[in-house]
């Protein structure tokens, strides 16, 4: 089992910046590719960012690439998302999620193809 624990959100201005953190504790000595999806006032989970268990492969969202990075520190067992230059759209709750691999061999978009989530941290965007 992998608790994970979201945070950093808040009211933003638009064209400022936030990062999310997300922590993660029980079984983290498995292999993890981790993720940031977030979901939109009255839309669905949509994919944002994913990073493979090592921190070397990262893939994007078209709508968030390059003003969102992903990155994390395994030594902390912690996951981030930078997120630059936010605008109204960017404005959901951000949730973390991980997924168990042997070899990471291609990026994972659906939901259900996680195992873990975050609680979710709400991300507010002011015009």
């Amino acid at each position: 089992q992998v608790q994970l624990v979201d945070s950093g959100g808040g009211l933003v201005q638009a064209g400022g910046s936030l990062r999310l953190s997300c922590a993660a504790s029980g079984r983290t000595s498995s292999n993890y590719a981790m993720a940031w999806f977030r979901q939109p006032p009255g839309k669905e989970r949509e994919f944002v960012a994913q990073i493979s268990p090592s921190g070397a492969l990262t893939y994007y969202a078209d709508s968030v690439k390059g003003r969102f990075a992903i990155s994390r520190d395994n030594a902390k067992n912690t996951l981030y998302l930078q997120m630059n230059i936010l605008n109204p759209q960017d404005t959901a709750v951000y949730y973390c999620a991980a997924k168990s691999v042997l070899n990471f061999r291609r990026p994972y978009y659906a939901t259900n193809e996680y195992d873990y989530w975050g609680q979710g941290t709400q991300v507010t965007l002011s015009s």
